[in-house]
């Protein structure tokens, strides 16, 4: 009994084909031994890659029938290499041909083996259909995506790790003024172009938007930055940047940015309208007490010394005798001549009608501003020729010294300065300016 268990017993030779049979037909990737030319075998893969419903279709058919003729010799000529037992070929690929005449496309490894002790070649076959649709749905999506980004009126560059440009969309080139073979290839740093960061000072190459997020991973928005082009225009830009593949370091990167410029000059135009006087271009009430209120909150030293509330005399009579348009220049060449007279860093502004005040900073009462009051009237008093009129306005100034920590309001510091005034004007006009104020109708 024990003897002929033994005899019964598989040898390791015998169990090692056994897995190796059992691997063959569960293996995902077709198999096919051919000798001489005709197919001894194909396992289940096989078959169904060539579309054969059962054995007898692809066994004992030449190999050849099931190879698209054109790659037959290339076949042949791998097989003819082998010519040690264990070799096996190269991958190469070849056009399959089913049994009902469609083809698929497969790549192949020959490999010289045995078959009931004869030499024969065992064929192993990897459809690549999967990895045909998914190169060419990589194919379309990348076509999609080129198609798209060449539209967009966004400039969008993608930059590499080495921070050279691979590509630049044609709105980048626009935005950049440069042809794209000035760009693509180009290191960013290569480019001459002047970077300026939001107050227009030179930028650090460090702080351009995608060299950080090369550097650090980080996602960038909404950055704002100008350049200076060749053609000498000036455009302001807001950028973002991030990497390409979020979840690969050494991906590259691609920043994307919008021209902004005539936006910011639109922003910059509201700012300025609502904050200056249309008629003169002097800053309006709001902006003169909102510059006195910050003056009064400083602590220490203030920036503005004294305030000057400067109001016309007679200057209703000139509206009511010559009209409103030749009032309208009277102002205009009031506010020239105020601005002529006075420095850089003080600030002049028209808070209605005929009336003017003015910060002064580092001044003090004393000989020096009342010398400077002296000159203001003298220019305003020159003659104004308007339309044919000959015109000679004189000016009343009300003075009101600022003090640190005196506990004023804006609103309280123009009341005394406005009172100022009225004790200066002469007294044949005060009882015209109390009427004034009472009379909604002011002159623009």
């Amino acid at each position: 009994m024990v003897g002929n268990d033994r005899a019964n017993t598989p040898t390791d030779a015998e169990q090692l084909a056994q897995r190796y049979r059992t691997l063959v037909e569960h293996s995902p990737d077709g198999v096919v031994v051919h000798e001489r030319g005709t197919i001894v075998y194909a396992n289940p893969a096989m078959l169904r890659l060539l579309g054969a419903e059962r054995n007898d279709e692809v066994i004992g058919q030449p190999v050849a029938n099931f190879v698209m003729a054109r790659d037959v010799p290339a076949m042949l000529e791998r097989i003819r290499r082998l010519t040690i037992a264990g070799t096996a070929s190269e991958p190469a690929e070849l056009v399959l041909v089913r049994c009902d005449g469609s083809t698929v496309e497969a790549e192949t490894v020959s490999v010289l083996t045995a078959w009931h002790d004869r030499l024969a070649y065992q064929v192993v076959v990897h459809d690549l259909t999967p990895q045909r649709r998914a190169e060419a749905a990589q194919a379309r999506a990348e076509q999609f995506f080129t198609t798209v980004v060449s539209q967009l009126e966004e400039g969008v560059v993608v930059i590499d790790r080495e921070g050279r440009i691979e590509s630049a969309n044609p709105a980048a080139r626009r935005i950049f003024g440069y042809d794209a073979d000035d760009l693509v290839g180009t290191h960013i740093n290569d480019i001459p172009l002047c970077l300026l960061d939001a107050n227009a000072q030179p930028m650090s190459p460090s702080w351009y938007p995608v060299i950080r997020t090369l550097a650090t991973g980080e996602t960038v928005t909404r950055f704002v930055f100008g350049v200076d082009r060749p053609d000498g225009q000036r455009r302001w830009l807001s950028a973002s940047s991030r990497l390409l593949n979020p979840e690969d370091p050494n991906s590259a990167a691609v920043s994307s940015f919008n021209d902004i410029t005539e936006f910011r000059a639109s922003r910059r135009q509201l700012e300025y309208q609502a904050t200056h006087d249309p008629l003169t271009g002097l800053a309006n009430r709001s902006l003169v007490l909102s510059r006195l209120a910050a003056a009064l909150g400083t602590s220490e030293s203030l920036p503005v010394s004294t305030v000057l509330f400067i109001d016309l005399d007679g200057f209703k009579s000139i509206n009511d005798t010559l009209g409103h348009a030749i009032g309208d220049t009277v102002l205009q060449i009031v506010a020239q001549r105020l601005q002529r007279g006075l420095r850089s860093d003080d600030i002049v502004g028209r808070i209605g009608g005929d009336e003017f005040l003015v910060l002064l900073s580092g001044r003090t009462l004393g000989e020096d501003l009342e010398a400077l009051i002296t000159r203001l009237r003298q220019t305003m008093a020159e003659p104004i020729i308007a339309r044919g009129h000959r015109i000679q306005v004189n000016a009343s100034v009300g003075i009101t010294p600022l003090h640190p920590g005196d506990g004023r309001t804006p609103e309280a510091v123009l009341h005394d300065a406005d009172l100022a005034m009225y004790r200066a004007k002469p007294p044949g006009h005060r009882d015209s300016t109390l009427s004034r104020r009472s009379d909604s109708t002011h002159a623009s």
